[in-house]
């Protein structure tokens, strides 16, 4: 069939979902036995988030093919459960520089480059790249910010000319828009979103269906204004009530027939969806009898959106372990000037995550001895594998002797030289590991215990690495060096043996970006478990 080209634009505020409304739709539409790839386009200036701090962006997501994205593009993996690409995250930065580099190389014959015709097309040649390159019949297309927006106006337009391009019949507009509830007269209001389409019809793109994001359920009355005033049929108006979970979603979605709809305008022939899997996920989080509580100590935890991954892995592990997982939040820095066991004693289990600079090094350091010398399960993650490494060479090991000045230069530690820049390794993001690398197994491990296999493949974001030099007295002082690459030059993962800590690894991947809520990682299943058998006790 013709790939057809769905677009997700967002109206009145920012922050309304529409990256949970693509996510959904494209899992409904998957259920529905089509090829669905989701994409979104960001219309700020960076080339990428991954030189933004976490506090501007939230989570920099990062791809099989080493993309590091908008935290959307998480979304999108975990509720299609597809791997995305480069080709699902593109910014403004991203398509000027393209069309830059394409005038300095003469492509345009001395052509004077505007905005129209030159920065629409290459937005529209990514559109159909996404979609060739996938192999998918269905590209759901997320705009980012929200109508109006002046950075935004050229996807928009390019959007509007797509229809033109491929024909009316295979593109659809949706629209997500906020029905704001005002509790001193006790009503909701429709006059924002009546504003927000006229000025989506201003630029030339009538919407083919409102979703209208409200906290209390819209009457049949308030659908007829909405349709009547935004030139859409009633059938096209569909609510998007808060839900307990965002894996609810989806569900109530298929509820208002949000799916059909879309298949019905676009000619596709309608399925009966398979949702089990799903309606299973959802069933199983609601049927949740016990709670664990996981310290994760770390830089950026006013802004929870710097973890996002992580909080979605966990709660994947907590799903099918029958256990909520509450997450306290610790910044490293306060570990790091106060008294660790005052402020990690009731953890059931402590994660220690990734992260740049020499902010809150020290107090990492200081949650890793905690863990190990309290036996509380223990999983660092990229930097806080490397703390881990830190952290035993200095109080097991007593390596005193190691020193440089290569990682963090002005970050005091007498074992710094555990921990370098690896150059010259690097294909991918400068002299950043990025994306997909593989992993070799030790044989006997907890790590080949979790896997039940002897290689993996998992995604990295790091610029340093551990050094190999020092293996020889790590390990001879008990540290196993469970996972290295291939030809045995870049650790991976290291642990504790079981009958020295109940569980104690750290990673140098990131395993939170393959996790998925009916697929949940091995890694925090195995966290959550050991956090709960140490709250309850073993089975």
């Amino acid at each position: 069939m013709q790939t057809k080209y769905i677009f997700i634009t967002g109206g009145v505020v920012s922050g309304l979902g529409k990256g949970i409304t693509s996510a959904s739709l494209g899992r409904l539409l998957k259920a529905r036995g089509l090829r669905v790839t989701n994409q979104k386009f960001d219309p700020y200036i960076n080339i990428d988030p991954g030189t933004m701090s976490p506090y501007q962006h939230g989570e920099v997501f990062v791809t099989e093919d080493g993309a590091e994205t908008d935290l959307d593009i998480g979304h999108y993996e975990r509720f299609v459960d597809e791997n995305l690409s480069v080709h699902s995250n593109i910014t403004a930065g991203k398509i000027y520089w393209s069309v830059l580099n394409r005038e300095r190389e003469g492509y345009y014959l001395g052509e004077t480059i505007q905005v129209i015709p030159h920065i629409t097309d290459m937005i529209k040649e990514k559109i159909v790249e996404t979609g060739t390159s996938s192999g998918s019949d269905i590209v759901i297309t997320e705009i980012g910010g929200t109508v109006g927006d002046i950075e935004g106006l050229p996807f928009l337009e390019a959007i509007r000319q797509i229809s033109i391009e491929v024909g009316r019949e295979n593109v659809l507009y949706v629209h997500v828009t906020l029905i704001p509830y005002l509790s001193l007269g006790g009503e909701m209001k429709t006059k924002p979103t009546q504003h927000s389409v006229k000025q989506l019809l201003s630029i030339g793109i009538q919407p083919d269906i409102l979703v209208c994001r409200t906290e209390k359920k819209m009457s049949r009355d308030m659908k007829e204004k909405l349709a009547l005033f935004c030139n859409v049929s009633k059938k096209c108006v569909i609510q998007n009530t808060d839900a307990d979970s965002l894996y609810e979603v989806p569900l109530l979605l298929e509820d208002e027939n949000f799916a059909e709809l879309v298949c019905e305008r676009l000619s596709i022939p309608k399925k009966q969806p398979d949702l089990t899997e799903w309606q299973k996920i959802v069933k199983m989080q609601k049927d949740i009898t016990k709670k664990i509580t996981v310290a994760l100590v770390g830089k950026y935890v006013e802004l929870h959106d710097a973890y996002l991954s992580i909080i979605e892995a966990l709660n994947h592990a907590g799903i099918h372990n029958s256990s909520s997982v509450e997450i306290e939040w610790v910044s490293a820095e306060s570990v790091e000037k106060g008294d660790a066991y005052a402020i990690l004693k009731n953890a059931d289990a402590i994660l220690v995550p990734g992260g740049f600079g020499e902010r809150g090094i020290e107090g990492k350091i200081k949650a890793i001895r905690f863990a190990r010398e309290h036996k509380v399960p223990l999983l660092g993650i990229c930097l806080g594998m490397q703390m881990l490494v830190v952290e035993y060479a200095q109080n097991v090991a007593k390596l005193d002797s190691c020193h440089s000045s290569e990682f963090y230069p002005d970050y005091k530690n007498p074992v710094i030289d555990l921990i370098y820049e690896q150059k010259g390794v690097v294909n991918k993001g400068g002299t950043m590991r990025l994306g997909a690398y593989p992993c070799v197994i030790k044989k006997g491990t907890l790590l080949e215990k979790l896997y039940a296999c002897d290689t993996i493949s998992e995604r990295h974001r790091h610029r340093y690495e551990v050094n190999i030099n020092y293996s020889d007295k790590l390990v001879n002082s008990g540290l196993i060096f469970s996972g290295m690459s291939p030809d045995g030059m870049l650790t991976e993962a290291v642990e504790l043996p079981q009958n020295v800590h109940p569980w104690f690894i750290g990673v140098q991947f990131h395993p939170e970006f393959k996790s998925r809520p009916n697929r949940p990682h091995p890694i925090f299943m195995g966290l959550v478990k050991a956090g709960i058998d140490k709250k309850f006790g073993s089975n």
